[in-house]
Parts: structure tokens; sequence; C-alpha cells
């Protein structure tokens, strides 16, 4: 009697029951990478923006969407848990980290694509992979839609494979979360449908040239056997219902459940709460959540004018991104593609049609994200690593597997091997130069990997600038914003004044009108020049106020507060203006700007800071 029959798990039970148990642990450590240090850097000046907006949105309860700060997902989130925990850069982020940390168990929605082994492969990638684990501890909304959406395609994948619709309608859901996040949504959507269409054009040409010449009339009964076959599953699945209306049904079903997540995440905010009181203000409400939405996405990121962008130069920074940030995890999916697709190494070529789809869902990304990016960044490259951890973890798992048939004996496992290997100082056989190459490409994968995270673990420093974002401040700030707040917390009136200069051609830090910046849009151009210096100012409560470009600094600094901020190149001329004021320079930039904070002694000393 077989184990099955008698009640026991069978040794592919056991296998997958290991790997799901593998999956939670690496969540768990994804959520511990993502948590530890959380807020050790310093604000990015997006991250100031959208949080700045955060604290505004969370202080009135007034909401609206902003294209320009894309989706409202992170602001309704953080403005909730802020009702709970103090508004600092560990919490804003937290969120983020949360979710992303969840990534691992998307693996094992793809189970019956990929064995155990290449399953934990997965789960691993998602935890360590460099470029992945840093913009995981970032506040923005990149890592929200790429997870979203890659765990949309695993339940959809999950959804065919098992053929229940309760993983589908979770997919609608995840999905209208990745719209929630940012408008970049719709790219997955776009990858999604050209990869889904080559891949089924491949099972065509295999179709085809599996057997002598055949005709286009043939070919078109293949594609008609197709939509045969999906009939009868329909009808099948209908029952007595009668299929198109079945199907029919299921459509509206994931539509509104899509629809439904939207409305809730982009109607404006008080006017949401009070709609539910008549089916009038219920409709205006969807209107504005939809089409409104539609609308402004259009103008702001779908009709825009690309400027002077150049889609080389973009192009260059997404590769020198991927080559800096994920060198590991492009040598394994090269080892995966050559593995599956042609059987290198002694393994029999598999096709799988999921390691196709991410490869070509990756490669649209590497093109498409040039013309679709405003700035040069690189957190684009997020969304290329995602499905490319795919076929990595196959090609990991495939130099994991030539390791074990190369020291392993009889029905010795690999740890086992490698216990014995240890225990005894050599392979009881010869190691044959495949076996050779394979250990140590998967030993300078893991030293790749650490070596990376602990260089790019909140780093704010040029030397990184590949995969840093430009408009990183240095995390020697953090120190004197943590003074700024102590003694906001001590000083009446005015505590902070912003010296407004005039650097470029253009005006920085001024803002005629404070009280512009109550609602946005902000009361101009210049106050973004401040970011992220807004959102510490405002957690603070600080009573902020600037000078005028063409201001004497006599008399701009005439009874100045206890703390000024400067641009550098100011510096000369208002240290000697500030007796008494100790004087501290950051780099506002990754490069080419700089900040001077003026702090006063005895108001330092006053707030015991």
């Amino acid at each position: 009697m077989s184990p099955a029959q008698q009640g026991e798990p069978s040794g592919e039970d056991r296998a997958g029951a290991r790997a799901f148990r593998a999956l939670l642990g690496l969540s768990v450590v994804s959520l511990l990478l993502r948590l530890f240090g959380l807020g050790g850097r310093i604000f990015h000046w997006d991250e100031g923006r959208v949080g700045y907006w955060i604290l505004r949105y969370h202080e009135t309860g007034e909401f609206a969407y902003r294209p320009i700060i894309h989706g409202p997902f992170i602001q309704h989130v953080d403005a909730l848990l802020f009702h709970v925990v103090p508004a600092t850069d560990f919490w804003a982020r937290f969120p983020i980290a949360v979710i992303t940390a969840a990534l691992p168990l998307t693996a094992w929605l793809l189970r019956r694509h990929l064995d155990g082994r290449e399953t934990v492969a997965l789960g691993l990638l998602l935890t360590v992979q460099p470029l992945l684990l840093y913009y995981s501890r970032f506040m923005r909304s990149d890592p929200l839609v790429g997870a979203f959406a890659f765990a949309s395609f695993a339940l959809l994948v999950r959804a065919s494979d098992t053929r229940r619709l309760a993983p589908a309608f979770a997919a609608a859901a995840s999905m209208a979360l990745a719209f929630a996040s940012k408008e970049n949504a719709l790219l997955y959507v776009l990858c999604f449908g050209g990869a889904a269409a080559v891949c089924y054009d491949h099972r065509l040409v295999r179709a085809a040239t599996g057997g002598e010449t055949e005709s286009k009339a043939s070919l078109a009964e293949r594609v008609r056997a197709d939509l045969a076959a999906t009939r009868n599953w329909l009808a099948e699945r209908s029952g007595t219902v009668p299929y198109p209306v079945w199907a029919g049904g299921v459509l509206a079903g994931l539509a509104a459940t899509f629809l439904a997540i939207t409305v809730v995440m982009y109607a404006p905010r008080p006017e949401a709460w009070n709609a539910l009181s008549s089916l009038s203000g219920l409709i205006d409400v969807t209107l504005t959540a939809t089409v409104d939405t539609g609308e402004q996405l259009i103008d702001v990121w779908l009709e825009r004018d690309g400027g002077d962008r150049s889609y080389l130069a973009f192009f260059h920074d997404i590769l020198e991104t991927l080559a800096f940030g994920a060198p590991v995890l492009l040598g394994l999916a090269l080892a995966g593609y050559l593995t599956d697709g042609y059987g290198v190494a002694g393994t029999d070529p598999r096709r799988r049609a999921l390691v196709s789809f991410t490869l070509y869902w990756a490669a649209a990304s590497v093109i498409g994200y040039p013309i679709a990016t405003d700035i040069q960044a690189p957190w684009a490259a997020y969304h290329i690593v995602l499905p490319l951890t795919i076929p990595a973890a196959v090609g990991a798992a495939s130099l994991v597997d030539i390791v074990e048939r190369g020291i392993t004996t009889g029905d010795e496992t690999l740890s086992e091997a490698i216990r014995r290997i240890a225990d005894e100082g050599a392979p009881s056989a010869d190691l044959t130069v495949p076996v050779l190459v394979a250990a140590l490409l998967l030993t300078s994968g893991a030293v790749g990997v650490v070596g990376l995270n602990v260089d790019y673990w909140n780093s704010s420093a040029e030397e990184d600038k590949q995969v840093l974002q430009w408009a990183q401040p240095s995390n020697d700030l953090q120190p004197a914003m943590a003074d700024v707040e102590a003694i906001t917390a001590e000083n009446t009136g005015t505590d902070v004044l912003l010296y407004g200069t005039s650097v470029g051609g253009g005006v920085q830090f001024h803002v005629a009108d404070e009280s512009s910046l109550n609602q946005p849009p902000p009361g101009g151009p210049s106050w973004h020049s401040r970011l992220p210096l807004p959102w510490y100012l405002e957690r603070a409560g600080a009573n902020v106020t600037s000078s005028a470009p063409d201001t004497p600094p006599a008399e701009a600094l005439t009874g100045a507060p206890p703390v000024v901020i400067a641009h550098d190149d100011a510096r000369g001329e208002i240290e000697a203006e500030l007796d008494g004021y100790e004087a501290r320079q950051h780099a506002f930039k990754l490069w080419g700007e700089e900040i001077v904070v003026f702090i006063d002694r005895d108001a330092l000393a006053a707030a015991g800071a």
C-alpha cells in the first residue's frame, strides 16, 4: 500500500510543505530586513513632498487626487496610521515595508510551474535582491504598485491553474490597489497583455513545427480549438446557467470589485463620507473618482510634453542601475533562460510559459520605462527586477542542481553531502568543472548580494548614485532637524526663517504667502526647492517664514528666529549677521547643492538638545 493510501503525505507533499514553511520564514526575514533601521535614512526630496501633503491631509481631513504626487493609497494609509503613531520617517515608510515584505509568499501561488527549489529561490530573491530591498524601505509608490501588480499576476496564474474564481477576484482587488498606488500600473497591464500574446504565438509556432509543414488553415483550426476548449470550460462551470450569461456575470463581478476599490481610494474627502447619505451624492463622487481622475491622469501623464528628455539617456541610466544594483539577478536570469529554454548543463529544456512570459515582461519594461518616466530615476528599475526574479530563481535552482549532482552519492541529500564534506574535508568523488563553476557562481552571488545590501543600506552617498536617486540629502541633516524640532517645541513666535536666494536663474526657498501651503497646490514653485524640509518642519509644528531674494541680509535677519536655513552660496553674506549661531553645512542633493542650518546656541541649550 502506498503512503498516500495509508493516509501518509507523499514525498511531493512533504517537499511542498517544506517549501511553504521556507517561504513563511523568508517573509519573516523580509519583514525584519525592511524594518531594521527603517528611519535611518533622511527623507528623499520626493518622500518629503508626498509626506508633507499627507500631514496636511491628516490634519484637515481634506483630500483630492493630484496626479503629480501619484496614487492615493499611501496617503490614505499613512494619514490613518498617524492617528495612532507619531509621524516619523520610520512610520511613514512602515506600510510599504510591510506590504513588500509579503512578496515572498506570492511564490507559493506559482508552485505548479516551479519546483520546490525554484519556489524557495524565488522567495529568497524577493527578500534580499538589493534594488527591491532598498526601495522597499522608501516612502514612494513604486514598490507598492510593483508588489500589488506582481501579486495580481501570481493570483491570475493560480486562478488559471485551479480554474477557481476566488484567486481571480483577489487578482482584481490587488490590481485595483496597484492602480490606487501609482498610474504606471497601466504599464503592467500592457506588459501582461503583450507578453501573453507573444507566449500564445509561441504556442502556435510550436504546434505548427511539431510535425510536417502545415497550412494556414490548420493554424486557424488550432485557434478555433483553443476557443472551443474555453467555451466548453465555461459551459461546464456555468452549470444550468447559459455560459455567456455566467461569463458575463463573472466579468461584471470582477469589474465591480476593481471599480469599488478604485472609487474608495480616489474619491475626494470629506465628500466621500457625505455621499453615503444620498444616491446623487454617491454618483457624483463615483464620477469624480473615475472620470475626473482619468481626465487628470491623461492630461498630466499621457499628454505631457516630453521636453528635452533623451530616450537614450534614460535608457542608459536604467541599464546602469541594473548593472550596479542587480548584477547577480541578471546573471541568474540568464542562467534560467538557458537552462529552461535550451537545457544547458545537462538539464532537459522545459520551455515553460511562465519563464518566457516574465522575460518578455521584463524586456518590455526595459524598453518602455525610458519612455514612460518623466525624470531619470533608479527606482524605475524596480519594475524590471520584479519579473526577472522568476527566471533568476530558475537559474539559481539549476546551479544548485548541478552542485547536488556533483557532490551527492546514493540517496544522500545536498545538505547531508555538504555536512559530509565539511566533516571529511573533501568530497568522495572528484569535482567536475561545471560543479566547481556552479558552486563558485552561487558563492560569489551570495557574497555579492550581501555586499550590495550592506553598501546601499540607508546610503545617502554620491558614490552610490547609480542606485540612489540624485535628490537624496545627506543623512547628517537628520540631527539638525531633530534639534530644530526640539527648539520649536520650546520657542514662541517664528521658529524658522528660510533665507531666499536666486540660484541658477530661479528663486530658492522663498514663498510670499506661507498660508498658501495649507492646501495643494503649493503657492509658488520655489516651495519645492525646500524639500524635504517641509516634512520635518510641518511635523514639528514649526512657525515658518521666508525672506525675498532681493532683501538685504541685515534687513532680512533683523530679529532672526532661532533657526535660519540658507543655501551655502549665501553663507558668507549672512554668517556675520548671525552672532551666537552655530552653522551646520549639509549636502542637500547627492551632488551640486548644499544648505547651511544656522541654530541659535542659547535656544538650543534652552531646548536641552
